[in-house]
């Protein structure tokens, strides 16, 4: 069974950072390309980044290239994603997902407010 959880997520002011995290078991983590999407309130969701199986490549939305870094560590099975410059409008839940995959985990939340 595919589980993705993710963490890290809490209330920073507008200019801070944040580390997420999602821990992946139940498939071969090394072998997918991985995602990070978003919710915002009252939206859909938004694609925020993604990084091949081996981590040589990444790719980001415009809104937050820049500002966030994605990352994997293969080994520990764990996709990550670095958040600087935090804005009000970054403010949503988080969720990781397998490339092509709707996510289906929990998410954390990002709230950035002063």
């Amino acid at each position: 069974e595919v589980q993705l959880v993710e963490s890290g997520g809490g209330l920073v002011q507008p200019g801070g950072s944040l580390r997420l995290s999602c821990a992946a078991s139940g498939f071969t983590f090394s072998s997918h390309t991985m995602n990070w999407v978003r919710r915002a309130p009252g939206k859909g969701l938004e694609w925020v980044s993604t990084i091949n199986n081996a981590g040589g490549s990444t790719w980001y939305a415009t809104s937050v290239k820049g500002r966030f870094t994605i990352s994997r560590d293969n080994a520990k099975n764990t996709l990550y994603l670095q958040m600087n410059s935090l804005k009000p409008e970054d403010t949503a839940v988080y969720y990781c997902a397998k490339s092509g995959a709707e996510p289906e985990s929990q998410g954390t939340q990002v709230t950035v407010s002063s």
